[in-house]
């Protein structure tokens, strides 16, 4: 993986349910270090290693299996700073998904 302008930059990505993460990503664009810095799970972090694609100039999707066992995919923007988050979870009831939207903040 080669050209990812994300690659060794790190961002803050404020989602629209209120939850903060702050999102570095290695030099090669081949693993993320997340850390949860607001909402319910603030001080959660992770190294992930990511599956990732442009899919148009400056458009990536992005995508992750945490420990727990949560999928996460993000289409993230570099244009416009902007990222559609899916992700999918299990809970007693049964594995459901949400869909965010969020911004990134250059750090």
């Amino acid at each position: 993986m080669s050209n990812l302008a994300y690659a060794g930059k790190t961002y803050r990505f404020s989602v629209d349910n209120g939850v903060v993460f702050h999102n570095t990503y290695s030099p090669d664009g081949t693993t993320l270090h997340y850390e949860t810095v607001a909402g319910p799970d603030t001080g959660a972090s992770e190294d992930v290693t990511l599956n990732a694609a442009e899919v148009a100039p400056g458009v990536f999707l992005l995508g992750w299996v945490e420990k727990s066992g949560m999928t996460v995919t993000h289409a993230m923007n570099l244009n416009t700073f902007t990222v559609h988050a899916f992700w999918t979870y299990d809970t007693p009831e049964g594995r459901i998904g949400e869909l965010h939207v969020g911004t990134l903040e250059g750090m």
